[in-house]
């Protein structure tokens, strides 16, 4: 796994491995995408003491505007957070960060993939239907916030093999 991809495209998204430096960055994201943010702790926790946290950062321009995570564990990848700054959704950005999540998991050996998403987040759900994942149950109360229910999502990877061998990848 390259530890940085300076291949950027056209719109100037790249994509690399996150570093404690950008926690103040991720912290921005973070509060910005979800209701129930992590805290700074919790991200230097998974980056320095999670021999199972994997996390990337998305860029345009040398800016980090969303970041994605995932636990590997064994053959199988549960993904932690997928958060892209609000300016900038509604460019299919947050499919060419999952792409790229998935990719990685590839890469390092992962045969599934999992995640929870909030029963009433659609926008999610449909992406991630869209990248193969299916539902296959709830997790009732899940989230502390409003205890909303989450869906349980699983794909299998290995229509994703082929991205093992792509360069450019993080």
């Amino acid at each position: 796994m390259e530890q940085n991809n300076k291949a950027a495209d056209d719109e100037g998204v790249s994509f690399r491995i996150m570093k404690l430096e950008d926690i103040p960055d991720i912290m921005v994201i973070e509060h910005d995408a979800f209701t129930l943010p992590w805290t700074e702790t919790s991200f230097r926790n998974e980056l320095t003491n999670n021999l199972f946290a994997r996390y990337i950062v998305m860029e345009s321009h040398g800016k980090p505007i969303g970041y994605a995570g995932m636990w590997t564990i064994v053959d199988e990848a549960h993904i932690t957070n997928v958060a892209i700054l609000e300016a900038y959704r509604g460019r299919k950005l947050g499919e060419r960060l999952l792409d790229e999540l998935m990719k990685t998991a590839v890469q390092l050996g992962m045969d599934r993939m999992t995640l929870e998403v909030r029963v009433s987040n659609s926008i999610a759900q449909r992406l991630y239907g869209k990248k193969g994942f299916k539902s296959v149950g709830l997790r009732k109360s899940y989230y502390s916030d409003n205890h909303e229910d989450a869906m349980i999502m699983w794909v299998d990877l290995p229509q994703y093999k082929e991205y093992g061998s792509r360069e450019g990848s993080v």
